[in-house]
């Protein structure tokens, strides 16, 4: 086990660490040598509404895939016999025993999962009119790749984690776990930088794109500030809990994925400028935030028994 947690720990430092500074790295030195009167170089104003609106939607899709994990960890164990689980706003819990509790605790990992492919899919194959709806997707893609796999990665070295406890009882080896945690780690930039071009995308003048350094500044305006900003509206979402699931996991969630958005936002090309989100209310935004505050607050935060 210790071998394969340096591994596995060596691995990771590499992937979220390692590889998006390399790629950064690269954008900034490929920006510098073009020619700085360039028409193309030149980045227009910023514009607080799109990252305002994003800080918002991020926050939205932040915590509904959060919801989306905890119920999934709840309804399996809620039709098994002997097991009486009860939903709360930033966790779960059950009472009673059943061998199958412990292979229940990854179907919150697995939903997520499956939830943010979802969403990938919609934004390739039905790519929606409105700049607003297609960023709420392609933050609820991001939460579910980066809530899930990351859980991935953990759950192969720890089995005190919700997706450890699921491994250890499809009895997984060292190596199979070893090798489980590789394809996580591999998946994240993957879904990252596939998350790029819908990003870039939402831009509403060819010039926020036209260039490698234009493309840095607005993804950094557009998805890096917004995301990091959303983690303070995240937190009323949490409380009262530890400080660790309160504060760190969305932190970690976050940086998880958008350094790779950051760093990976130059090396892009052939995008088209069809974004709306200055000239869209953020209305339905800060109405789905608020609704569902007073929901996890006021109904889940008692908890939901389901039994």
């Amino acid at each position: 086990m210790h071998q394969a947690g340096l591994f596995v720990g060596a691995a990771t430092l590499m992937v979220l660490i390692g590889g998006p500074l390399t790629l950064g790295l690269a954008g900034f030195l490929t920006a510098d040598r073009a020619p700085a009167g360039a028409v193309a170089n030149r980045v227009p104003p910023w514009n607080l509404k799109p990252t305002i609106t994003s800080a918002m939607l991020y926050a939205l899709a932040f915590n509904l895939i959060f919801f989306i994990q905890e119920l999934f960890l709840v309804l399996p164990k809620a039709l098994t016999p002997g097991l009486r689980p009860t939903l709360f706003h930033n966790n779960h819990t059950w009472t009673g025993e059943n061998p199958l509790a412990h292979l229940f605790q990854g179907t919150g990992a697995l939903a997520i999962l499956l939830s943010a492919i979802g969403c990938a899919l919609l934004l390739r194959r039905f790519p929606a009119r409105s700049s607003s709806l297609r960023l709420f997707l392609v933050w609820m893609a991001f939460n579910g790749f980066f809530q899930s796999l990351p859980q991935v990665v953990i759950g192969s070295i720890e089995p005190e984690n919700d997706v450890g406890m699921a491994m250890d009882y499809l009895r997984l080896g060292e190596p199979a776990k070893a090798a489980v945690a590789v394809v996580a780690l591999i998946a994240i930039p993957v879904a990252a930088l596939w998350l790029r071009r819908p990003l870039l995308s939402l831009a509403e003048h060819p010039a926020d794109i036209a260039s490698i350094r234009a493309r840095m500044i607005f993804m950094f305006r557009v998805a890096t500030v917004p995301a990091l900003a959303a983690i303070l509206l995240v937190i009323p979402f949490r409380v009262p809990r530890e400080f660790t699931e309160v504060v760190m996991v969305p932190v970690m969630v976050t940086l998880s994925g958008i350094v790779w958005l950051q760093a990976g936002a130059w090396a892009t090309s052939g995008i088209e400028a069809s974004g709306r989100l200055s000239k869209e209310p953020n209305s339905h935004a800060i109405g789905g935030l608020v609704i569902l505050l007073l929901i996890f607050q006021l109904l889940l935060r008692p908890g939901i028994r389901f039994y």
